[in-house]
């Protein structure tokens, strides 16, 4: 894969600034904590619920609860029509969280859940009203904006495309608004991995929702980057309601970035305007997002030696990196936020998983979700990078047995 740069900022510039800008905004803010309090799993088992496990001082797991979503999960389909697993809803994000909110879709049902989460135990969930009814099929990633009390999942079945519902803490999810449609010749559950939406997610300023689609090279179909500007409400008093009446547009702008395949899962760099996804047909790319247009063009890409998919991401503060992980191997590869160059790679084959899915970074740690093969049973690895990039080290395998199987997607992190 040529390596490209169509950046507003030189390249050299970006490679300079990256780390630094996350670093900058994290003390700017608040540093990050050594240790997040809790991380979070959906089963996707028919009967959907949500995984919470505590994170103790040292960053490790332990024993936590499960809490129903009150919906059913479901499997997507490989090329040969049998379960997709362990990708089984072929995307990142089937949880997200703002603040102590969690959102969880059923993809099994074509709702979405809302549960929060007890200020005094970061295992205690609690659903917040019903599930809300999705107007597609096969929901399969959500986002959430906590500034303008927006919800939003993407779905990959028969009916695919984005919709969106106000939020809060009180009453709960809003009736969801109407699908922006995908035209993608989808079955529900969808064929995948190729040819679904892969992520729904707000940009860093909220003034965006962002999905991705992937292509399907075979069929010489392109993936491409959707974003949706979001009108900030002007509610107040007893009308406001998460901000007042925002919405996201049903109008997308839509790019396709240049020497991209399958665009997966994605992060927004810290303080820019670039977006660091995954490409499960080479490795990753870093894309650039104009904010007054939404365009995305490709700054640069990066093949992962070896790689079978690689399709989950998360930037850690502390190292200032994109760390990846690939279904089919047990391993995690360090890559630069500016150039998508690997920067190392960790082997974690002695632990016997068969490869590695979700992922989210916290503080001094890194989290992967190990679904299991059907042979193997799930798990999660902790990953110690308090060292800095390059420092990445196995400090725990926490077993999923009894817990969760290979169907488990998703992950979010309690800061």
């Amino acid at each position: 894969m040529p390596f490209i740069s169509r950046s507003w900022l030189p390249l050299a510039a970006l490679l300079a600034l990256a780390p630094g800008v996350i670093k900058a905004a994290e003390s700017k803010d608040c540093p990050a904590s050594p240790t997040g309090q809790a991380i979070y799993i959906l089963t996707n088992d028919e009967s959907n619920s949500v995984v919470a496990l505590p994170i103790g001082p040292d960053g490790k797991l332990s024993a936590g609860t499960i809490t129903a979503t009150d919906g059913a999960g479901s499997i997507a389909l490989n090329a040969e029509n049998q379960p997709a697993t362990p990708d089984a809803l072929v995307s990142q994000s089937a949880l997200t969280m703002v603040g102590n909110t969690i959102f969880a879709v059923n993809a099994g049902s074509n709702t979405l859940s809302m549960l929060t989460i007890s200020p005094s135990d970061p295992t205690k969930l609690t659903a917040v009203g019903k599930p809300v009814a999705f107007p597609g099929e096969f929901p399969n990633t959500v986002g959430a904006s906590a500034k303008h009390g927006l919800v939003c999942v993407g779905s990959s079945g028969a009916k695919a495309g984005v919709a969106c519902s106000s939020f809060s803490a009180t009453r709960g999810l809003g009736p969801m608004d109407a699908l922006r449609p995908y035209d993608l010749g989808q079955t529900t559950p969808p064929i995948g991995p190729t040819n679904t939406v892969s992520q729904v997610f707000f940009s860093e300023d909220e003034s965006a929702l962002y999905a991705i689609v992937k292509g399907d090279p075979p069929t010489n179909k392109t993936g491409f980057f959707s974003s949706f500007p979001v009108t900030a409400g002007s509610g107040c008093g007893k009308k406001k309601r998460g901000g007042g009446k925002a919405s996201v547009s049903m109008k997308e702008q839509r790019s396709e970035p240049a020497d991209t395949l399958v665009l997966f899962g994605s992060q927004q760099v810290p303080g820019t305007d670039t977006v660091f996804s995954t490409d499960a047909g080479f490795g990753a790319a870093v894309l650039r997002v104009d904010p007054q247009t939404g365009m995305a063009t490709t700054v640069a890409t990066g093949a992962v030696e070896g790689q079978i998919a690689t399709c989950w991401v998360s930037i850690s503060p502390v190292t200032g990196t994109a760390f990846v992980t690939d279904f089919a191997a047990n391993r995690i590869v360090e890559m630069s936020v500016a150039d998508a160059t690997v920067v190392s790679t960790l082997d974690l084959s002695p632990n016997g998983d068969a490869g590695l899915t979700d992922l989210r970074a916290a503080g001094n740690f890194v989290y992967a979700l190990a679904p299991g093969n059907g042979s193997t049973q799930s798990a999660v690895t902790v990953v110690d990078v308090s060292g800095g990039s390059g420092s990445a080290a196995e400090v725990q395998r926490f077993s999923l047995d009894g817990i969760a199987n290979n169907r488990a997607v998703g992950m979010t992190v309690l800061l």
